[in-house]
Parts: structure tokens; sequence; C-alpha cells
């Protein structure tokens, strides 16, 4: 009996955490697999990536911020991923894997365990908002892919294959002054800039003994990487001043800052560690103050706050009618 009070106790604290935060939640897309929607700098539209009608893998859309006009923006060809507006609204950035082939990459093997593909095909790419690209970016051997950027400095983070390991780099929004930002042995990745560009958020996994950074090298070799041990990390805009953030020891990923720069919004398993149930929690940059904000039950992801930072959008398997079906969802920030 005590065992169900605690369990009901719990659920309504959950409830009460996530009705302190969000509200007016909206659905914007309605099938398929739909995942990283950003915001346009005027807080009108947002580009993500989706699987959806006849496509084979993500490519990239823009849709109205209300879910209204989704049309692809990038190649057809090839698998692509995060999609990012620069500050004049007019121009996007993703990587694609198009330059090595029409048909999407082969799909990873997860019979040995749940593993990301770290395509070496993928290059970055500056395209106008029709989808007419202007310029490759990032095109060094190996992987270059998860760009974000700050509308304020113009700075794009990104993670790259360039010196032979998963690190940070950064580069103007031409791509000229590619500077390389971690070092450290292991997989840094998923980088967001605060508004304000004095600091970065990213997801991290280094290996801590001899056995596990051998079998990280393994995985790389075949162009994988296993995502289910990440933690967060910050630092100022420029990579320096590194400290932790979060500590689980399960898989934490798709950080944010708050419009203030003060917290982190970000997605964890902490409560189903060996799964694959992640919801939404906000921290202090610190990693003090822990707040679980979703109890949806599933998958949810890739929170972004609006520029006006009075919404978020974030990705989630809630209400799906379909395994493996992830829609795009907006609601109200309290």
């Amino acid at each position: 009996m005590r065992s169900h009070i605690l369990l009901i106790l719990v659920a309504g604290r959950l409830l009460a955490q996530s009705a302190a935060h969000l509200d007016n939640i909206k659905q914007l897309t309605f099938g398929g697999q739909n995942a990283e929607a950003y915001w346009a700098p005027d807080g009108k539209r947002l580009i993500f990536q989706s699987t959806r009608d006849d496509l084979k893998c993500d490519q990239i859309f823009i849709m109205n911020a209300d879910g209204t006009d989704p049309h692809m923006v990038s190649t057809g060809k090839g698998r692509t991923t995060c999609g990012y507006f620069l500050a004049d609204n007019q121009h996007i950035i993703f990587a694609s894997t198009h330059e090595a082939g029409d048909a999407c990459p082969q799909e990873v093997d997860r019979s040995k365990g749940y593993m990301w593909a770290v395509y070496p095909t993928y290059n970055i790419y500056l395209a106008t908002d029709d989808g007419k690209i202007a310029k490759k970016l990032a095109g060094a051997p190996g992987y270059n892919a998860e760009g974000t950027v700050n509308w304020k400095t113009g700075k794009i983070v990104y993670t790259s294959m360039q010196s032979r390991d998963l690190e940070l780099w950064t580069m103007d929004s031409d791509g000229a002054h590619k500077r390389q930002v971690t070092k450290t042995d292991g997989y840094d990745g998923g980088a967001v800039y605060s508004r304000d560009g004095q600091q970065l958020v990213w997801r991290a996994n280094h290996p801590m003994n001899a056995e596990d950074l051998g079998r990280y090298k393994m995985l790389l070799s075949q162009n994988l990487t296993s995502p289910m041990k990440m933690e967060l990390f910050v630092s100022d805009g420029e990579g320096y001043r590194v400290h932790e953030v979060t500590n689980f020891g399960c898989a934490s990923f798709a950080p944010t800052f708050t419009p203030d720069g003060k917290k982190i919004l970000f997605a964890s398993n902490r409560n189903d560690c060996d799964g694959r149930k992640f919801e939404l929690f906000l921290v202090n940059t610190d990693g003090s103050d822990l707040e679980q904000i979703t109890d949806f039950g599933g998958f949810t992801a890739f929170p972004e706050f609006s520029p006006d930072g009075k919404k978020i959008v974030f990705a989630s398997d809630k209400d799906a009618k379909k395994r493996y079906e992830f829609n795009i969802f907006t609601a109200d920030w309290k």
C-alpha cells in the first residue's frame, strides 16, 4: 500500500511540474519521423528534419510556426541532419551526404546494441531558405555535422572528424576561421551557444578507462558511436573553463540555454537509464536545482526556446499513432 501511495504522489508531482512550465501544447506534424526543429530568428518559421511520405531517410523541411506549409528545402538526395537558420532569416545550414550519392547511406545494424551512425560523407552546406545551395562550409574528410548558429556573433559550432576524433569546432558563417574547440578523447557534439555567445553547452562521452576508450575507438573505426552514456558540459564561448553539468551515467543530450543563459533545458533518460524513455529536464548551468519538465512517458527531446522566449518547440512520440512516429510540438513556456 505504501508503494502505491508513493507512486501516486510521484505521478502527481510530475504532472504539477509539467503544468508549471508548459501550456497550450500544440502538435504541428502528424505522422512520419520528425525531429530537431529549430526556430527562425523572427519566430515565424521552423526548420526541421523529417522522414515522411516516400522518403527513405531524413531531409530538411521548413514550415510556418503554426505547422502550415511544410516543404522540403534540401536536395532530396542522400541523408540530411541538423538544419539551422542564419541570423539574416534568409539562409540556412544543414549537413548532407548527397555528394556521395543519391541513395540513403546504409542503416546502422543495431543487433549489437543501439548505435548512432557517424557517416563520413556528411558535409555542412550553406543554402538559401528556399533550398539553393550556396557553398560547402565544412567538408574535411570524415563526419561534419551537428551545426548550430549564434545569431549575435555569426559563429557556427559543429562536430567534425577533422582531427580524427569527434570534436567540437567553430567557424564563421562563410566557413572561414575554423578552430578546434575540444581535444578530449571521446565524442563531443550537439553543441549550442547561449544567446549572447558567451557560453557553450554540449553532450559528451569521454571514456574513463582503457577498455571503454578501446571500444569507443573500435566503433569509431566503423563510423559508429554509442549514445547511451552522455553527459552535458558547459564552457565559455571559446571553449575554455569547461565544467560538467550532469553526472547521471545515462544519456543526456539536446541541451539548449534558457534565454537568460542561466539554465539548460535538455533531454535525458535518467529515470530509465537502460531504456529509451526520455523526458525534458531543467537545470542550472552549475548542475544544481534539477527539475523534470515533461512526463509524457515516451521519447521527448530537442527543445528550443523561441526568439522571444515565450514558447518552446520539441519533438516527441506523445500521442503517436504508430511505433517510431515522432512529431513536432510547440508549447507556451511559463
